[in-house]
């Protein structure tokens, strides 16, 4: 009966040591997850409100910073329910391990979102062309991805992998940017005087710097006529109304002038 009563000790002594341990490994794993969440806000706004910290930092920052804490969590939790923490280590080598393996173009997308964060070939808020992907304001940088406010608003979202491996065209990075606009002039006309009237028109409209200064020149030779092509620089935040108007009023100004232009041929 003795025995009997020692095991059944022994047993009870057994489930209410485990029980202390699960019940200290969840408030762990509660207090350890609510103070990961807390200092990564922290971070967040600390840096959101520092001018010398890129803002397209702030969200790999804040990612890095929660999970960084909730790894060590996760670690102290194992290790109070009694895995050896050499298990532990062994068995997240080996877990990252097949992960790296079965996740190969996502560590890629890390990888160049990296890249993108350490050479910064743009930042949030700047203008940037994608070549043959995606043209608008870069919106977030992220572990994985990258987010873009398009032209009409929208917002897409593009791997870092196709991002880092195609030519990027950065819109913002320049205070000056040129516009152009092309003109056919029949062979039978007076190229110099069609020249001349562009050129005035460039060097008197508001938005035209005078440093550098307007140009004109032929730029091409078509069967029918010559193609002019004038050329204006402007701050950049007003190329694109300079380059508009230059679109829209080069003919204007030849016609004005009496050059005869060539007449719009039919599209079949």
């Amino acid at each position: 009966m003795s025995d009997i009563q020692t095991l059944i000790d022994w047993v009870a002594a057994g489930f209410t040591a485990m029980a202390f341990d699960l019940v200290i490994a969840l408030v762990i794993l509660v207090i350890g997850w609510l103070v990961s969440s807390w200092i990564g806000n922290v971070v967040r706004r600390v840096a959101t409100r520092s001018t010398r910290i890129d803002p397209t930092i702030v969200p790999i920052a804040y990612t890095v910073t929660i999970w960084a804490i909730r790894v060590v969590v996760l670690v102290a939790v194992l290790a109070r329910l009694g895995v050896q923490t050499a298990s532990i280590i062994a068995v997240l080598g080996a877990a990252g391990l097949a992960i790296a393996l079965s996740l190969q173009g996502t560590l890629q997308n890390i990888a160049a979102g990296i890249m993108l964060l350490a050479l910064r070939p743009f930042r949030a808020g700047d203008f940037v062309s994608v070549v043959g992907t995606v043209d608008g304001m870069v919106d977030e940088v992220g572990l994985f991805m990258t987010r873009f406010k398009q032209y009409d608003g929208t917002f897409i979202m593009v791997p870092n992998s196709n991002i880092w491996g195609s030519a990027i065209l950065n819109l913002s990075r320049h205070q000056t940017r040129r516009a152009q606009a092309s003109v056919f002039i029949p062979y039978g006309e007076d190229v110099n005087r069609a020249m001349d009237e562009l050129l005035t028109m460039a060097k008197q409209h508001a938005l035209t710097l005078d440093d550098p200064a307007p140009m004109v020149m032929v730029t091409e030779y078509r069967d029918h006529a010559m193609v002019v092509t004038v050329r204006a620089w402007a701050q950049a935040g007003n190329w694109f109304d300079l380059q508009n108007d230059m679109n829209k009023r080069a003919q204007e100004v030849l016609r004005d002038a009496g050059v005869e232009l060539p007449p719009s041929r039919p599209i079949k």
